[in-house]
């Protein structure tokens, strides 16, 4: 068979949108393209690709290789459609069985060796995925915990590329490798302060109160040493619990962020961003990827200026 296709997923911001990826081999002079509005990053997908088969024992065939990503008018980036790319590869040149793949999901980065790497927003490719009705994921090793906080899907974690491809029926040697680790994830503000230890203030615990209760913004008026930092990072503790839809919502930020995720966390986050940070880091942007802000982060929760000229 010399057309084979399979799965990855495209994310814009927190929404994903699963990707077609089909490999077609034909007899002209040996080339190896990936077409289909990719991005830098994953052009260069080429070489990691072809260097990863190579130290897995995975050869690819000597002809012209053209991988298409489709939709074609869905930007792609990152590096988290090499899986799938080497997985449509290899099943196009019969390596790997076409119809096993056919029905799964790859994401993760491949590293030269043939190692998986974790790639960041795995939480919301793979809730994307469930979504559009795949019953299997496979996601790097230091991806797994994350990705298992998305129900009704089997997510299969894998550290090589030769392990994922015995499992599509490759004839292969599976050596046993260190996972790649996932970068140190950013230092996350967690409130861990209870309004029962404020003591007086009974006004302000009071408007607390109805700003949790009603979802209401707040000003905190007063001079320095009042209380209104103490205050206001109590704030999140008395609010209500965030449902397992809304806390997947929050994790899903915070995976895009960089931040590994372990598990949901019903409480709402709190996000304080120092006095001098910039409009970038408070609203978040970047360049074809999205990189959410301060604002991003507190989604379903608690963003606090404190004395800031944001205000």
């Amino acid at each position: 068979m010399t057309t084979a296709r399979t799965w990855a997923v495209a994310l814009t911001g927190v929404d994903g949108h699963l990707v077609e990826v089909e490999a077609d081999l034909s007899n002209q002079t040996p080339e190896f393209r990936i077409i289909g509005l990719p991005d830098k990053s994953l052009a260069e997908a080429v070489q990691r690709v072809h260097n990863a088969c190579k130290n897995a024992g995975l050869e690819l065939p000597r002809r012209r290789l053209t991988v298409n990503l489709s939709p074609a008018s869905l930007p792609k980036h990152g590096a988290g459609f090499d899986l799938g790319v080497a997985m449509a590869s290899l099943a196009a040149g019969g390596a790997v069985d076409a119809r096993s793949i056919s029905s799964v999901v790859h994401v993760g980065e491949l590293g030269l060796d043939g190692r998986i790497r974790p790639v960041p927003g795995v939480l919301p490719a793979v809730f994307a995925a469930s979504r559009a009705g795949f019953d299997t994921v496979i996601v790097p090793r230091g991806n797994e915990a994350e990705a298992k906080l998305v129900p009704g899907i089997e997510v299969r974690a894998a550290a090589s590329l030769a392990e994922v491809a015995v499992w599509h029926g490759a004839d292969v040697e599976v050596t046993e490798v260190v996972p790649a680790a996932s970068a140190p994830s950013p230092r996350r503000e967690r409130p861990t302060d209870d309004l029962v230890d404020v003591v007086g203030q009974e006004e302000v615990v009071e408007a607390l109160v109805v700003a949790a209760a009603g979802g209401h913004h707040m000003l905190l008026s007063g001079p320095p040493g009042a209380g209104k930092t103490m205050l206001a990072r109590r704030l999140p503790g008395i609010m209500p619990p965030l449902t397992e839809e809304e806390a997947l919502e929050v994790a899903s930020v915070r995976s895009l962020s960089g931040e590994q995720v372990s598990a949901l966390d019903p409480v709402p986050p709190l996000e304080a961003p120092h006095h001098s940070t910039s409009v970038a880091a408070l609203v978040g942007g970047g360049s074809r990827v999205a990189r959410p802000g301060a604002i991003a982060r507190a989604h379903r929760g608690v963003l606090f200026l404190d004395e800031s000229k944001n205000q």
